[in-house]
Formats: structure tokens, C-alpha cells, sequence
């Protein structure tokens, strides 16, 4: 059965606190969504303002393939702005919990009954479709809500929504309450908030219980704790329902989520299922080793499938098969000894609660490949002069080419100062110094100091790093570490 999509990211994802889309936004958006090929795009609520309803304009003007519908109450009011916008379709939205109808709408049963049936007329009597909305459907009593259903239908509607508004069905209850609806003779759509967390659940749920449709947000965004994932549901009926489909382009998923996390702002946590950017990565070495062997050891689906690549991450759990894997994306062969002696040397470091980046491996491993190599220029000794009214003056002594030198320089501060000293002597002539970082590995003032510098000549670039308590000894020897490399080189 294939599972019609209707995205509300416009609607109901925009209602996300802090999110307030400019009409290009919006258009870059809906230009996507019907390029992956979403069903339904609800573009906006016309009735909210005059720049709302030119975005909906811009989007209803481009002939999409996707019906194009905007939120409506069931007011004549707020239809004429829908008409206005040129939309296919409206969702009208209509109340139907006893707590809405009386304590929001402040009306009767009947009363509410009236304003449907009369909304519905006055969209048909100008050639709208409509999805009806029951609002706090799941807190509905079941027979008045069939009854809303049912004189939808007598009005010419063309589809129903079930809306979980606070978000309190389970994945049972969802089931049986889109299960009593099954016979009703028009599509029947779900709408899931998020608030416990269930709103992917209970939407699935629905789907086994007959419902055709499905209501989604891009990346689950929207009020409170948002709405049903889009990216989820899509996914999950791929890989876990065979019997659904839907019209996604589901290798463009990953590309959606990053667009619309960038335009709202609305930013992705890392372990999110699918479009996370911990989704595919792997620490772990048995895992890793699995990975490389077969991915469906440990993969329920190929990251390639939603338009992701996997990845293998550098740190104290990881094992040899995955670091190895790296090192070659990274160009790098190692025997199984240098590899080792890598290995170790991430856990060292790792330990010390320092997050391991490629910047990092590639200065491990140029370390390990390079340990048979003789430096050419070795740090002896460094003294440093500084203080409140003292110009930061240092002195080094270095072996070069086993002659012992001895120099001094001043610079701004104690680093700059023992980094003139050195570059100072010809053998330093035509290096430059074109990135400098300082990380702190540990806490507390006895901290660990990482320092990564990256060195010039000529065309070739090399990265080097210190690592020690003291940040002048760790920055000079990451410096002299740089230019043995280049001069080996």
C-alpha cells in the first residue's frame, strides 16, 4: 500500500520556539520537499499575516507536483485568505475533545458540528479539497468523533485527520483508535505530536491500523518537543514495513534534514536515528571490525541508502581494523607494529579526555612513520624572562646538525618570544608558521597542553604538535617537530 506524506515543517514545524522563516526560506524548503517527493505540502497558515500569506503565494505560483494546502479554522475569514493564496487545498482544522469545544471554543456539541458543515460548504462552493483535522482527536469521545467524520463526509470531504495534539496516544491505543476508524470511506490521515516521545511510534502504529496517510516535519521539529520525524517514518516504512511504500526519494533525506536544520537554525543532536551525525559512526572495535567485514553486522540499513556516509571515529574504544581503515582513507599504509604504536598513542591521549581528530591521527601517525628518522635540529634547553614590566624575552639552546647553538629573541608574549628565537637562525629561513591552536587535554592549572601548529615551505604544508604541562615547551617542540619534517622533506 503506498503511504501518503503530508510535510507541515511550514505550519507546524515553524511554530518551533525562536524559528520565523523569510518567504526564500520557505521557498527553498516547499522547492525541496516536492523534489523528494512529498505528497502534500502544508505551506502556512494564511490567516496569520501579510508576509505568511506572500510566502504561500510564492509557493502556490511555482506548479508544483505536490498539493499545496494551508491551515484554516473554520471560519469564512480565514478560508477567504486560503482562496486568496491560490491553494489547492485547505486543512481545516475543527476541534473535537469536549475540553477544546467547551473551554477554547466556549460552544456546544451541535454548535461545533454547524461550524464544520458550513466551512466545508463554502470551501467546496469554491472548488477547494479539504483534510479535515479533528484537534485533540485522541482525547475525543469516539462516537462524537465519528459522528464529525461522518458529516465531513456527507459535506464532501475528501480526507480526515486524526490529530494526537498533546501527544498522549501509545503505540496500543493508536493502533485501536485508527483500528474503529478503518471503515470510514474517505483516506484517513495522523497527525502525532512528540511529548513523549512516541510520535514515530504511534504514527507507525497508525499505519497498521489503517491509516493512509501520515503528517510530518522535517527533522521532528515543531512546538513543545515537536512533531512525527519525517526522516523516521520515511526510513522505517522502507526498511521495516514491506508492506507500505511511499513516493520519497529516500537517498535525498539526509540532504532535506541538512537544509532545513540550516535555514531554522534548529540544529541536529548528534545521536538523532537517520540524519544524526552519529547515526553511522562507529567507535567501538568490535563494531568497527564488523563494519569492514560486513556492514550488516552492524547497520540495520546502508548509510548510502538516506544519502549518508559512514564513518569510523578515533578514540580510546577503537580497535585496529577501524583505525587502520582510516589511516588509509587518509592515504597512510602502516605495518602492524606502526599501527599498534598508533593505536596506543590515541588511548594515551584519549585518556586524558582529549577528542582525537583527523588533525590528530595524521600528527600520531607522521610521528610513528617518521620514529627512525634522526631530527636534525634537537631542543636542549628554553628559558623565559617575562613579567609585568619585562618585554617577554626568551633563550634557547638547540643542536644543529650536532653543533649547539645558542639564541635568544623577544616577541610579544613568552611563545612568541621562544618561537623568534629559533626562527631567527638561517636553518629556519623560509618556514612560516601559518596555523597555530592550543587545547587544554585536562583540568586545573597542572593541565596538559596540546599545541598543533601547521608549517610552510615552499609548497608543502606539515602539521605538527607538543603535548606537555607547559605551554612554551609544548609549542616549541611542536615547532621544531614541524620543521624536521620539512627539512626532511
Amino acid at each position: 500500500m503506498n503511504i501518503q506524506i503530508l510535510d507541515t515543517t511550514l505550519r507546524d514545524g515553524e511554530q518551533t520556539p525562536g524559528v520565523s522563516l523569510t518567504t526564500s526560506e520557505k521557498f527553498r524548503i516547499a522547492t525541496k520537499l516536492d523534489e523528494i517527493g512529498v505528497d502534500f505540502i502544508e505551506a502556512g497558515s494564511a490567516i496569520t499575516s501579510e508576509g505568511e500569506r506572500e510566502s504561500i503565494k510564492e509557493i502556490t505560483s511555482q506548479g508544483f507536483n505536490a498539493e499545496i494546502l494551508s491551515f484554516s479554522r473554520p471560519l469564512k475569514g480565514d478560508i477567504d485568505y486560503c482562496i486568496d493564496c491560490n491553494v489547492d487545498a485547505i486543512n481545516l482544522v475543527v476541534p473535537t475533545s469536549d475540553l477544546h469545544i467547551a473551554e477554547k471554543l466556549k460552544v456546544t456539541r451541535e454548535e461545533l458540528l454547524d461550524l464544520s458543515n458550513d466551512a466545508l460548504d463554502y470551501c467546496k462552493d469554491h472548488d477547494l479539497k479539504v483534510e479535515l483535522s479533528a484537534e485533540d482527536a485522541s482525547r475525543s469521545d469516539i462516537d462524537f468523533l465519528k459522528l464529525v467524520y461522518d458529516n465531513a463526509i456527507d459535506h464532501g470531504v475528501d480526507r480526515i485527520c486524526v490529530c494526537d495534539t498533546v501527544g498522549i496516544l501509545t503505540p496500543d491505543l493508536s493502533f485501536e483508535l485508527f483500528n474503529k476508524l478503518s471503515g470510514i470511506e474517505v483516506p484517513i490521515a495522523c497527525h502525532c505530536h512528540n511529548d513523549f516521545g512516541l510520535a514515530v511510534a504511534n504514527t507507525l502504529s497508525a499505519l497498521k491500523g489503517g491509516a493512509t496517510e501520515i503528517h510530518t516535519t522535517i527533522n521532528g521539529i515543531g512546538e513543545r518537543a515537536g512533531n512525527t520525524s519525517f526522516e523516521e517514518c520515511v526510513a522505517s516504512i522502507d526498511r521495516l514495513f514491506p508492506q507500505f511504500s511511499t513516493n520519497i526519494k529516500i537517498n535525498e533525506i539526509y540532504d532535506m534534514s541538512k537544509l532545513v536544520a540550516r535555514l531554522t537554525g534548529v540544529y541536529i543532536q548528534p545521536n538523532k536515528a537517520i540524519v544524526g551525525e552519529n547515526a553511522f559512526a562507529h567507535e567501538s572495535g568490535i563494531h568497527s571490525d564488523g563494519i569492514i567485514k560486513n556492514s550488516a553486522t552492524y547497520e540495520p540499513m546502508t548509510p548510502e541508502l538516506v544519502g549518508r556516509k559512514r564513518k569510523f571515529i578515533i578514540g580510546k574504544h577503537m580497535g585496529t581494523h577501524g583505525l587502520n581503515n582510516r589511516l588509509k582513507e587518509l592515504g597512510l599504509n602502516v605495518d602492524d607494529n606502526q599501527l599498534k604504536q598508533i593505536c596506543d598513542n590515541i588511548k594515551v591521549l584519549a585518556d586524558k579526555g582529549k577528542t582525537v581528530t583527523d588533525v590528530d591521527l595524521q600528527v600520531i601517525a607522521d610521528n610513528v612513520l617518521e620514529i627512525n628518522h634522526e631530527d636534525r635540529i634537537k631542543l636542549d634547553e628554553v628559558t623565559i624572562v617575562s613579567g609585568n614590566k619585562v618585554m617577554p624575552t626568551a633563550s634557547v639552546k638547540i643542536t644543529v646538525d650536532d653543533e649547539q647553538i645558542l639564541n635568544a629573541g623577544v616577541g610579544l608574549g613568552p611563545v612568541d618570544a621562544a618561537i623568534n628565537a629559533i626562527k631567527s637562525l638561517d636553518i629556519f629561513k623560509d618556514i612560516d608558521l601559518i596555523e597555530y591552536h592550543v587545547d587544554s587535554i585536562t583540568g586545573g592549572t597542572d593541565a596538559f597542553i596540546d599545541v598543533i601548529i601547521k608549517l610552510q615551505k615552499a609548497d608543502k604544508v606539515v602539521s605538527a604538535r607538543g603535548t606537555e604541562a607547559d605551554i612554551i615547551n609544548a609549542s616549541v617542540k611542536a615547532y621544531i617537530a614541524g620543521v624536521n619534517r620539512l627539512l626532511r622533506d
